[in-house]
């Protein structure tokens, strides 16, 4: 996979343009489906990454991008779900997550945050 021109709210992987926050899990790019955080959003101001979620775990690295500024919160019980599994969690701002993804994808998924 390679992702290119990312900027503020969009990323293009390989060929196609994605304007909203996407997961991919072994290969294949969705849709963020952060619905089940938002009840969080109060507590953090902005809605955090959480177990709620559908995280892609079928992995040995995780890569979440935190957004442009980094503001994506990551809950702690997320972290902890890593040590669990023994999942490497990378949580970077999304233009890092994008060079670290760039130089390898091999066992690796991730989460990106695309705006703040």
């Amino acid at each position: 996979m390679k992702f290119t021109e990312y900027s503020f709210g969009s990323i293009r992987i390989d060929d196609t343009k994605y304007d909203r926050d996407v997961v991919v899990d072994r290969g294949e790019v969705r849709k963020r489906k952060k619905g089940p955080s938002k009840a969080l959003r109060t507590d953090y101001g902005h809605t955090p990454l959480s177990n709620a979620e559908d995280i892609p775990w079928t992995c040995r690295r995780l890569v979440i991008g935190t957004g442009a500024g980094g503001s994506l919160p990551v809950m702690p019980e997320v972290e902890e779900e890593a040590r669990r599994r023994e999942v490497k969690l990378v949580v970077v701002p999304t233009a890092q997550a994008i060079d670290a993804l760039n130089k390898g994808m091999k066992d690796t998924n991730a989460v990106l945050h695309l705006t703040c």
